[in-house]
C-alpha cells in the first residue's frame, strides 16, 4: 500500500507513536510522584523509595520507548 500523502509514517505508525508516547508520560507522572510529605526537613523513606516510582514507572518508561521503536520500523 502506497502512502500517497507524502508522509513518511502511516496514520498506524502514528497511532502506535501516540501510545508509547501516552506510556512514557505516564511513567513520568508516576515516578514524579507528589509531595514526599508535608514537613520539607523531615525525609520519608516509603514514599521516596516506593514500588511505583522504583520499579513500575521505569518499565512503563521502557514499554513506551520500545513501543516508539515498533512504531518506527513498521511498515
Amino acid at each position: 500500500m502506497k502512502n500517497e500523502s507524502g508522509s513518511l509514517f502511516e496514520k498506524q505508525n502514528l497511532i502506535w507513536m501516540l501510545a508509547g508516547l501516552v506510556l512514557i508520560a505516564l511513567g513520568m507522572y508516576l515516578m514524579a510522584g507528589g509531595k514526599s510529605n508535608t514537613d520539607p526537613s523531615v525525609f520519608n523513606k516509603e514514599a521516596v523509595y516506593s514500588s511505583t516510582r522504583i520499579t513500575v514507572a521505569p518499565l512503563l518508561i521502557l514499554a513506551g520507548l520500545v513501543l516508539e521503536i515498533f512504531a518506527i520500523f513498521k511498515k
